[in-house]
C-alpha cells in the first residue's frame, strides 16, 4: 500500500468498512491494509478479548502459588 492511499478502517457503530477516516475516532477500528481485513474486525476484536482473559487469568492462577 503506498503511503498515501487511504487505509481501510471499521466503523463499529454502523458496521460498515470505510476508506479512510471518515468517521469520529472513538467509532472507527483500524487501520487495515485492505477492506477484507476491516471487514473481520469484529471477529478479530472477540478473538483478542478471548485471549487477554485467557492470559489475565492464567496470570492470577499463577500468582496463587
Amino acid at each position: 500500500m503506498a503511503e498515501d492511499e487511504p487505509q481501510w478502517w471499521y466503523n463499529s457503530r454502523t458496521g460498515q468498512t470505510e476508506r479512510g477516516m471518515l468517521s469520529n475516532a472513538i467509532d472507527r477500528v483500524g487501520p487495515f491494509a485492505t477492506e477484507e481485513e476491516a471487514k473481520r474486525a469484529p471477529e478479530k476484536l472477540r478473538e483478542n478479548s478471548q485471549r487477554w482473559a485467557a492470559e489475565e487469568a492464567a496470570d492470577n492462577d499463577w500468582g496463587k502459588h
